[in-house]
């Protein structure tokens, strides 16, 4: 068979790249003569970036800049140089997992440091960028970054407004002259979350980033605040759009400080891929996450590749560190398999790919 294996990232454990390989092992160890083709996916976090640059073939460039604790760190930014095309990763700058769990509150960290990456693409002469968003730690609408560019915010009696959530006696908005430092910008986000509200960055994922229950109120007030501020001065800023609140509202950030365009994350891979044809020309489909849940089933990133092979009327497997609802999932997936039906939560953590070949060679055999 022509098998093809698009996985996601297992969080925290495995790469999009290293949940791909591992699931290639364990199925031609049971299936040698099938012909497996690799393409792991993102829908614009962890690991979005490397995966955009080997589509592209662009290069990797070093970046010192500060993550969302104003940490000095080295990263990575890519670039494809006849395109003039700058691929920018938010995770490996300002992301959460670059953080010790609990040691900062959200109120302390900012996008800054994800300034330095656009700056430096811009000094290359790039026409284009495209941003993966997700696995941000911050939730500052892109304050931070906005002002790594040259805006400026001021309180009311003059003062310069440098903390995020001191945005809530925002006055005056100054903007950097000349034109956008980069005339094409596509936000790849993972959600289509508005900016406030019920459904907002603050109150949807705040919580995984640190902000406790008393910790809504003042957030809200800050980025409401700026919104009306941007809205009022310069006409910016739509609070409901979808997807404005990806990554803390980095989304909304990147529309109105960078002039950028949202799009869905998996779509852009999907489209840069191929998928849609390499999925036609498949005899099957092998995808997979962390976790196989209510997010995948409402057609998140695997869940979409699992759409996309029900309409090519391909069967398409999913391969889970744990499946929250099976009988939800068979209604998506032609069958699903997960690393705790074969070991415990934390043997499957320590080892992840050890379990993740067994798994896929399991289901190979009774394919």
């Amino acid at each position: 068979m022509n098998v093809l294996i698009c996985p996601d990232k297992f969080k925290g454990t495995l790469t999009a790249e290293a949940v791909a390989e591992a699931m290639a092992v364990g199925w031609k160890k049971s299936r040698p003569r099938d012909h497996v083709t690799l393409l792991p996916v993102s829908d614009g976090g962890d690991g979005f970036g490397a995966i955009m640059a080997t589509m592209l073939r662009a290069r990797p460039i070093k970046l010192k800049t500060v993550n969302a604790a104003h940490e000095p760190i080295e990263s990575f930014w890519w670039w494809e140089p006849k395109s003039k095309t700058a691929i920018i990763e938010s995770a490996g700058i300002i992301g959460l997992a670059m953080l010790p769990r609990g040691k900062f509150h959200p109120y302390d960290l900012n996008t800054f440091g994800l300034g330095a990456a656009l700056l430096a693409a811009a000094k290359k002469g790039a026409s284009k960028a495209i941003i993966g968003i997700g696995g941000s730690a911050t939730n500052d609408a892109g304050f931070g970054f906005a002002r790594a560019l040259g805006w400026r915010f001021y309180d009311r009696g003059g003062g310069e407004v440098v903390e995020w959530l001191k945005l809530s006696k925002l006055a005056r908005i100054t903007r950097p002259e000349g034109r956008p430092l980069i005339p094409s910008i596509a936000v790849a986000v993972d959600v289509k979350n508005p900016l406030l509200g019920a459904k907002g960055c603050s109150r949807i994922y705040g919580p995984q980033k640190g902000l406790r229950p008393q910790d809504m109120k003042p957030a809200e007030a800050a980025l409401r605040r700026l919104a009306n501020v941007l809205q009022k001065e310069f006409g910016l800023g739509d609070v409901h759009e979808p997807g404005v609140g990806a990554a803390g509202g980095l989304g909304f950030g990147l529309r109105v400080f960078a002039g950028a365009k949202l799009q869905s994350g998996f779509d852009l891979v999907a489209r840069h891929a191929s998928l849609r044809k390499l999925i036609r020309q498949s005899d099957l489909v092998i995808t997979g996450e962390g976790a196989l849940d209510h997010q995948t089933l409402m057609g998140k990133g695997v869940g979409e590749i699992a759409l996309l092979c029900r309409r090519a009327k391909k069967p398409c497997i999913g391969l889970a560190g744990f499946v929250e609802d099976p009988k939800r999932a068979a209604r998506l997936f032609s069958r699903t398999g997960a690393l705790v039906d074969l070991t415990d939560q934390e043997a499957a953590m320590q080892k992840p790919a050890k379990w993740l070949k067994q798994l896929a060679g399991q289901v190979a055999k009774a394919f």
